[in-house]
């Protein structure tokens, strides 16, 4: 049987980390046999508070953001939205309620949304610019007004933003503008197979590939980086799924468990443990 280069590339990892298989309980998978690190792309991965620290306060608010860096994370995640008066605001279903109906962001005026919402300015205004900053870009037109309050605001933390959608072309107009770029999916999607994707996603200047954490294995990570894309993995919330992801050499991770994400960190990279960012 004739095995393409990734498939090569696979199995050759796995005999150095281990046999990747699926079992049963939280964690959902787990490796064994793991003896070394594979290196990240990064000099230090980035610790992503998932909706800020959500599994400590009330998720995409100012508190949960700033709690969050304070607990350790180098990097926040949210989704962004577009008022009716192209407001950028932070929220994960986009849709809220007024007088008993549910109503989409995008109908309203940001003075009608709930207070707890918050724009992306007061994002900035509340927790500064020394973090990453990963958005998912709920709208046509929300990655431009990202680029626009950034740039105003906390121009130097333009290459820290890490703008990410689930069909990669959206992406493309957001090119030379100074922020990162996220191909956010999931494998089974990715039809040409992932050593193709990751060359078009080099050829077209699409910075990352994301996927769960159940999709990774270190062979594919491995082929990422080959092609000098970064490799972020999301939903790891126990430290039998965060530890592994380390140490198969992701890039990015994504936790709600902020804390357990930060203690993961330093069992695996022991004084590379990510700094808690200032509050301005």
């Amino acid at each position: 049987m004739l095995l393409n280069a990734e498939s090569v590339l696979g199995i050759r990892v796995c005999i150095v980390l281990g046999v990747r298989h699926r079992v049963r309980g939280r964690a959902g998978w787990q490796h064994h046999g793991v003896q070394q690190r594979l290196p990240s792309l990064l000099e230090e991965p980035i610790a992503f508070a998932h909706r800020g620290a959500r599994a400590h306060a009330p998720e995409n608010t100012l508190e949960a953001f700033a709690l969050g860096l304070r607990l350790g994370a180098t990097g926040l995640e949210s989704d962004v939205w577009l008022t009716a008066d192209g407001i950028p605001v932070l929220d994960h279903d986009g849709v809220v309620s007024v007088r008993l109906r549910k109503r989409p962001i995008g109908e309203l005026r940001r003075d009608e949304l709930p207070e707890h919402i918050p724009t992306l300015a007061e994002l900035f205004e509340t927790c500064g610019s020394a973090y990453h900053l990963s958005l998912d870009l709920k709208d046509p037109g929300s990655g431009a007004a990202v680029v626009e309050v950034a740039t105003e605001m906390v121009p130097d933390m333009l290459e820290r933003i890490w703008l990410g959608a689930p069909v990669w072309q959206s992406l493309l107009d957001l090119r030379g503008c100074g922020v990162r770029l996220v191909d956010s999916t999931r494998l089974h999607k990715i039809k040409e197979g992932t050593e193709r994707r990751a060359a078009t996603l080099m050829t077209e200047g699409i910075d990352v590939l994301n996927m769960h954490h159940t999709d990774w294995n270190g062979g594919l990570v491995a082929l990422l980086h080959r092609f000098n894309r970064l490799a972020f993995g999301w939903d790891m919330q126990f430290p039998d799924v965060l530890q592994p992801a380390l140490r198969m050499g992701l890039d990015g991770i994504y936790s709600d468990w902020v804390d357990r994400m930060i203690d993961a960190y330093r069992a695996e990279l022991g004084a590379s443990r990510p700094p808690a960012a200032p509050a301005p």
